[in-house]
């Protein structure tokens, strides 16, 4: 593989604590050195001045939506979305048909992967067979297939005697457990965060309640057989409060959070629009904020898209009949720099340990640093890069987002995986 050398940018890397001005060279897929003038006779050159040099971002919550979805994204069209989002690695989730409740649908991910995605793909199984929440499913058999964790993300494990199961073998296998936590019975039939919003639009809620008592279950079956769990998509102030409570006891207890459900609350919401639809859904503004300064004192480990794809045909339906779900990956950056590192809320190091040492480290990965000898996975962005977005030009291939036209200070520019540059924006 050919040389490849990035000059004059801000490398910046949380797991060693370097910040400062250097150059980047590349050789045969891994970082050959870091250092100011580095000499690469031949080797091609990246001008990365005012730009930074991060880790490569992983996004550990994304659907792929194949196999059995392929009208809303593949794993090619996903990644090239994530790489364009500047993730070099996204962890997909189970929900596809079928459900990847057993090592043969692992392995079609892995290999389609490895052939189609220009990024790493790294599947997620299901807890249970068919994600019903019944029976637990080939965990074993999937570990060794090459999953990084368990989840029925979008069928919450309902039964506390099974989900205690697979918290045990979670355990045994040392491998996180995720959780997407609603009580279905209190969130029956609702379309929107429960509050005076959906009170005035005539849609049913769903109330913070339902997270929040799922996320105390868990919590205490974590304790009770010393699982890794972790919070997928976290929302409100109650259930962060509860992480934060579980960690100060020493739980093994961690959480994600979404761009969305720190950059709009329910009152920003254009009235039944269906881009706007996901679950959680997007709360109050109290939640918005604790959301926030959760990020900044450390109770939150991971920001993560949960980019959740839909055709056209489904989403462009009436509210209280569409799909929830919004893309995500392409815009994760920009509403990060805007929303937390421009206002001050974070720093520009804390966001950069959000996308790469924070979920590595709930997903036991050695990856998300920037290493001499370490696998060459590279994300540069421009903190001040001005920037439009199209869902139009997406690399998605599905358009369900909120955040069409809009203007962002900061984006990817380049991502490199595995030495090659996958992605470079125009």
């Amino acid at each position: 593989m050919a040389k490849l050398i990035i000059r004059n940018g801000r490398v910046m890397d949380p797991a060693t604590g370097r910040d400062g001005v250097c150059d980047v060279a590349i050789e045969d897929g891994r970082i050959a050195a870091i250092g100011e003038n580095l000499e690469a006779t031949g080797a091609e050159s990246f001008d990365a001045t005012g730009m930074v040099v991060a880790p490569g971002f992983i996004d550990m919550h994304v659907h792929l939506r194949e196999p059995g979805f392929e009208h809303a994204e593949t794993i090619e069209t996903g990644g090239k979305a994530a790489a364009a989002g500047g993730f070099a690695t996204i962890c997909c989730m189970p929900n596809t048909k079928p459900i990847n409740d057993n090592a043969t649908v692992t392995n079609y991910i892995v290999e389609k992967a490895a052939h189609f995605s220009p990024v790493r793909v790294l599947p997620i199984g299901a807890i249970t067979k068919g994600s019903a929440g019944e029976e637990l499913a080939s965990i074993g058999a999937m570990k060794k297939a090459g999953i990084v964790a368990i989840s029925d993300d979008g069928r919450p494990v309902m039964n506390s005697r099974v989900m205690r199961r697979a918290m045990e073998l979670a355990a045994s296998y040392g491998m996180p457990i995720i959780d997407h936590c609603e009580d279905l019975n209190l969130s029956a039939g609702g379309d929107m965060h429960e509050g005076c919003a959906s009170v005035r639009r005539g849609l049913r809620g769903i109330p913070s309640a339902s997270e929040d008592v799922m996320v105390a279950r868990d919590i205490v079956l974590a304790e009770v057989t010393g699982a890794r769990y972790h919070v997928a998509h976290i929302s409100t102030a109650n259930a962060v409060a509860m992480v934060e409570f579980a960690r100060a006891r020493g739980l093994k207890v961690t959480c994600e959070v979404t761009p969305h459900h720190f950059a709009l609350a329910d009152t920003d919401t254009v009235p039944y629009d269906s881009n706007y639809k996901m679950k959680p859904p997007l709360r109050a503004g109290r939640d918005v904020e604790a959301m926030r300064r959760a990020l900044a004192k450390g109770t939150i480990q991971a920001i993560a898209t949960d980019h959740a794809p839909h055709a056209g045909s489904e989403k462009m339906q009436e509210f209280e009949r569409c799909p929830f779900g919004i893309t995500g990956l392409e815009t994760a950056i920009g509403l990060s720099m805007e929303q937390l590192v421009h206002p001050g809320r974070i720093t520009l190091m804390r966001m950069i340990e959000l996308f790469t040492t924070g979920p590595a480290g709930v997903l036991g990965l050695d990856s998300g640093r920037l290493a001499e000898g370490g696998v060459a996975d590279v994300t540069i962005f421009d903190p001040e890069l001005s920037w439009t977005y199209d869902v139009n030009k997406t690399l998605s291939r599905s358009k369900n987002s909120p955040f069409d036209g809009h203007e962002f200070k900061g984006g990817p520019v380049a991502t490199i995986v595995g030495g090659e540059m996958v992605w470079r924006r125009e």
